[in-house]
């Protein structure tokens, strides 16, 4: 028996702890449920404070029908028999109520699960907003975002409703403790302490099925980014035509297989603890039943009585178990919540900037910058000196991993110099106010994204504040070589681009880059131009004409462009070679020839590929 009682105490403090920690979240997520609909939040308020008191007086009413019933029988007056009549319909009247308030309840609670779905789904992609790109590249943090848009959502909402499902359970387990206290105080304590077990037995579960879905997100992902792969047609020719499907498909029922298994041995687990725990409940009911009975046979209680001590003792230990599962659940839900605000509370460093204007007009200038990744040993870019003045066009040439991009990641402050600086018109560009800054830059990058919107707006992104103004579109088209083929499609700029929606046409791989050009000109007040690989699905001579009109409508502005086509870099007015994240030769088309350097090489290799 004390070998018993060491194993169960702390199984029990332990639970008692884990209440504690219950209502960590519960304030915020009652707020949260408050500032998506007072309205609702107070409806169901209401309705479960009536739901929590109307089964005591229907169980009352029951032991006054019976006992009424039982005189009715024994005088057979007509007024005991109105009398018990009477009772039917107050009980009819009461039960009538309590349905309409169960259903007030259910109706308030689904407006409120649809309404507080989408707020929290736009806190969460609220918060991604603030998020810089090293966040979205760093798998552990990417694994927080997926954790908390899988089921936060749900989550508030599930824990107010067990908040205030604690509430009407426990006005139940009041009003039904008082009429059991005119049997017995022992009764109320063998309702309270046969719910236990359960309760303990909830919150363990609870706690493994959390740990699990924390554990298991990377391959939750697999698992979507699979179905992405199967589904999607920008991935279908590739699937098909390398007869990918079955070999992914099997992936994606490996990793099913690996999460079902746990999950079959949690259920089970958790079925075959609940039916033993739950014959400690059995057991106590019955034991109570025998009791009550055994007090009617003896004329120590009436008839009614009986049937109201049964009903309540049935109901109350119902209740009860409801009550601490509802606890248990809203430990479950505070671990998810934990998790939700983990990600809407982890602390984003804001751009401190707040320069509008530049100290002078001295372009761009790279002094000594050094990148390196989080937890990389390796220098991205190492010791990057350059100066672009404004009017100017620099090309970038270099093999694929030298760093030409994480430059420009650098000048867009996508990302932050690990050391040194970049200045902009003699400011630091992390003393700019990056709003400002960015409008001051028109991009494309090679992986520029293809919009499942009308071609209009798949230019206008380009400029977001005069997105939908037409007259920029037919300018901006205009500057990127794209008017001549949009004027063609079938409705013109409203013609929808992409599978994805009914009636959306395709374009090829050149026409869409000259849409992501004519996007990059839609920011006429950009004085800085960022062209990653801008024509690398046109032919030569597409790419030649681009570039000739290109350097005719730029004058005025720097143009920073990465290629690796020489026939379109010999044209800008200063040229640099990276290699391993350095610079490791800088001058004009024809200064880099006469230095026979590793320009030279690489030029001589694609010219005589033209021969």
């Amino acid at each position: 028996m004390t070998k018993s009682k060491k194993i169960k105490l702390p199984e029990i403090t332990k639970s008692l702890r884990k209440i504690s920690t219950i209502f960590r979240y519960g304030l915020k997520a009652l707020e949260l449920v408050w500032k998506t609909s007072p309205v609702l939040t107070i409806a169901i308020a209401f309705f479960t404070i009536i739901c929590g008191l109307l089964p005591a007086a229907i169980a009352y009413v029951g032991k006054l029908i019976v006992d009424s019933v039982v005189l009715a029988s024994q005088n057979g007056t007509l007024a005991n028999r109105n009398l018990a009549l009477s009772y039917v319909g107050l009980e009819a009247l009461i039960l009538v109520i309590l349905a309409a308030c169960q259903k007030g309840l259910n109706v308030s609670q689904s407006l409120l699960r649809v309404l507080l779905g989408q707020r929290v789904n736009v806190l969460i992609l609220e918060k991604a907003l603030t998020l810089e790109l090293s966040h979205f590249e760093d798998s552990d943090f990417y694994d927080k975002l997926t954790q908390a848009r899988s089921q936060a959502s749900s989550r508030p909402l599930s824990l107010i409703g067990r908040i205030f499902g604690l509430g009407q359970s426990a006005l139940t387990l009041l009003t039904f403790s008082g009429l059991l206290l005119n049997f017995s105080l022992w009764a109320v304590v063998v309702l309270v302490f046969a719910a236990i077990p359960s309760f303990i037995a909830e919150t363990k579960f609870s706690e493994h099925a959390f740990r699990l879905f924390r554990w298991r997100s990377p391959e939750t992902r697999q698992q979507h980014y699979i179905e992405t792969l199967l589904s999607r047609e920008d991935y279908a020719k590739e699937v098909q035509l390398y007869q990918l499907g079955a070999m992914l498909l099997q992936r994606y029922r490996d990793i099913f297989d690996r999460l079902y298994t746990e999950d079959r041995n949690l259920t089970i687990q958790k079925g075959i603890w609940g039916y033993l725990l739950g014959l400690l409940s059995t057991i106590a009911f019955y034991a109570a039943y025998a009791w009550i009975v055994i007090e009617a046979i003896a004329g120590k209680i009436s008839l009614g009585e009986m049937t109201m001590y049964l009903v309540v003792f049935r109901q109350g230990q119902s209740t009860f178990a409801s009550a601490l599962t509802s606890i248990g659940g809203m430990y479950e839900d505070n671990l998810y919540l934990a998790n939700l605000y983990e990600f809407l509370e982890k602390p984003i460093p804001k751009s401190q900037g707040y320069i509008t204007q530049g100290l002078k007009p001295d372009g761009i200038r790279f002094e000594n910058v050094s990148f390196y990744y989080p937890d990389s040993q390796q220098p991205v870019l190492n010791g990057i000196s350059l100066h672009l003045k404004h009017g100017e066009k620099l090309a970038i040439v270099g093999e694929n991993g030298s760093g030409k991009t994480t430059l420009i990641k650098l000048l867009t402050r996508l990302y932050s110099p690990s050391s040194g600086r970049i200045l902009l018109d003699g400011v630091d560009l992390k003393d700019w106010d990056l709003d400002i800054l960015r409008q001051r830059i028109g991009v494309i990058f090679q992986n520029f994204v293809q919009y499942q919107f009308i071609v209009g707006e798949n230019v206008g992104v380009g400029d977001v504040e005069r997105m939908d103004d037409a007259q920029k579109w037919e300018v901006a088209s205009e500057k990127g070589m794209a008017k001549s083929f949009i004027d063609h499609m079938p409705q013109g700029f409203q013609t929808q681009l992409g599978r994805w929606f009914k009636g959306g046409q395709e374009l090829s791989g050149g026409q869409w880059q000259k849409i992501a050009l004519s996007r990059a000109f839609m920011r006429s007040q950009a004085d800085i131009l960022v062209l990653d690989e801008p024509t690398a699905a046109m032919d030569a001579e597409a790419e030649m004409n681009i570039f000739n009109h290109f350097r005719t409508i730029t004058k005025d502005q720097m143009v920073v462009l990465i290629s690796h086509r020489f026939s379109t870099v010999r044209m800008a007015d200063q040229i640099i070679v990276m290699a391993d994240g350095k610079i490791i030769e800088k001058g004009s088309h024809e200064q880099l020839l006469q230095a026979n350097g590793r320009y030279a090489h690489l030029f001589s290799i694609q010219a005589a590929g033209y021969q």
